[in-house]
């Protein structure tokens, strides 16, 4: 089972993007191969080939690799609901939710889960591209890991380390996560990998000949810092869009605790005519000709945020003005009259007004919604593609209006003023057809929306392009055993 994984020194350094430029080189090759990750922590998730659920980013080296993405190439997925609980997905599937310490009592259970999936994985590729999360260097979470070097011992696979020098003290990183593991654990690292760096390559020899000497493994490259790379993020919505200037349509979505899925505006960056701002806690909301709630893990919780924050004084500001407003899944629950979740599923049992935007009402029930869905944006008549994950069956007259036709199937909302809209499906501005027709209820009037699926598979080339120029590549073939050539 000829299996690669790569290990970070920190949370976001690169890891992810590592894997998806391997797994496209790869599969360049003609190599059949998976991605897989044991255990991830993550808001932001995808609907699998069979109806299950995993990590976004996990899904898009699945792109990667040209395959479908499976449940068996994420088979934990921890998506928090709390500072102290989270949602336990197993192998695409809900299994409960747990807090920290009821987690780290099934952590058993999980790895046999793990283990599993990934003997099922590599029946059906001839390799696997294995991420771990976080660091192996987190000795509080040694204790049957599942998620780093634990997963490397039972499945018994070669390590590549990586280190991101932008963000400063890369040799300590990598010396110091040496240190820091065990002495088979070490020996399970076969190479370094820095990232993102910036500048002449040669800046970096003397401090390369230190690193190789010092620890004795091999540096297996130095990846450049990429400018202007837009992929699906696991979980970092620092980036803002461009600034196409004053003219551009202002899209601002509030940066909600437990927002999830916000890979929804990846396109919106990217967009010539748009100036995308995500708003943080602790500020006035700013101006805005479209508003966006996005998806949310814990919709009474985030709801009772926006309050707090003042947004929902703003929102009848903004409409009064003559602005949009559109909410996404989580966020189209919270523009209606009440969200409830009589059972718990959330948080605390309960009901929540709602900001009474669209004359609806939304009430959580067990059973999560998974599918990927095709239709029409009405009355416009555009052709749309993307998916639903929630909880939650809606309910109300504003229903009579709905924004999209998926098939002979309603879903969302629109005010009778047209000024209001949202539904539950995720991956509206994927498309430039949904894209445009959406930004134009907005004011936008030059179609300019990119065609994020192009634009996918452009950056996974680009990325794999990388690997060639810049990664010892004998050494990757060796790890792999997938020959010369």
């Amino acid at each position: 089972m000829p299996t690669l994984m790569i290990q970070g020194t920190t949370s976001d350094a690169g890891k992810s993007t590592v894997v998806a430029a391997l797994c496209r080189w790869l599969a360049r090759r003609g190599v059949a191969v998976a991605p897989f990750k044991p255990q991830n922590m993550a808001l932001n998730s995808a609907v699998t080939v069979d109806g299950g659920e995993i990590g976004r980013s996990t899904a898009l080296q699945a792109l990667a690799c040209g395959v479908d993405p499976h449940s068996d190439m994420n088979p934990v997925l921890l998506k928090p609901q709390s500072d102290r609980g989270a949602q336990v997905i197993l192998r695409g599937r809900v299994y409960g939710n747990m807090d920290a310490v009821d987690y780290h009592g099934f952590k058993a259970r999980a790895r046999e889960a793990v283990m599993e999936a990934w003997r099922a994985l590599a029946a059906r590729h001839d390799v696997i591209i294995a991420e771990g999360a976080g660091s192996p260097a987190e000795i509080n979470l040694r204790d049957n890991d599942i998620a780093n070097m634990g997963f490397a011992e039972a499945a018994d696979c070669p390590v590549l380390l990586v280190g991101d020098i932008d963000r400063g003290g890369v040799f300590a990183q990598l010396v110091g996560t040496l240190e820091l593991i065990s002495a088979s654990e070490r020996a399970r690292i076969r190479g370094f990998v820095i990232n993102r760096f910036r500048g002449d390559p040669a800046l970096l020899d003397s401090g390369l000949d230190w690193l190789r000497k010092h620890t004795g493994v091999p540096v297996a490259g130095v990846l450049p810092f990429l400018p202007g790379l837009v992929l699906d993020a696991e979980d970092s919505i620092g980036r803002t869009g461009r600034d196409p200037g004053e003219d551009a349509l202002r899209v601002v979505v509030p940066a909600l605790p437990r927002m999830s899925n916000h890979n929804d505006f990846d396109p919106l960056r990217l967009h010539p005519g748009v100036h995308l701002e995500f708003a943080g806690p602790d500020r006035d909301p700013p101006p805005a000709d479209l508003v966006i709630l996005p998806g949310s893990k814990s919709t009474r919780t985030d709801l009772a945020w926006l309050r707090e924050q003042g947004w929902d004084a703003a929102l009848q500001r903004h409409l009064r003005y003559g602005g949009r407003v559109l909410g996404i899944c989580g966020g189209y629950q919270m523009l209606g009259r009440m969200v409830a979740d009589p059972d718990g599923l959330e948080g605390e049992p309960g009901e929540t007004p709602g900001l009474g935007l669209l004359d609806l009402e939304t009430r959580l029930v067990a059973g999560k919604q998974l599918r990927d869905v095709t239709g029409t944006l009405e009355p416009e008549g555009v052709p749309l593609r993307g998916y639903e994950i929630h909880n939650g069956v809606t309910a109300g007259a504003g229903l009579q209006h709905p924004l999209v036709d998926l098939g002979g199937r309603a879903d969302g909302a629109v005010s009778d003023d047209g000024r209001v809209f949202g539904c539950y499906v995720h991956g509206l501005f994927d498309h430039p057809e949904a894209a445009n027709a959406l930004l134009a209820r907005a004011g936008l009037r030059a179609a300019g929306a990119v065609d994020y699926a192009a634009h996918r598979e452009a950056e996974l080339d680009r990325l794999a392009d990388q690997v060639e120029a810049h990664l010892d590549t004998a050494l990757l073939k060796r790890l792999l055993g997938v020959g010369r050539g």
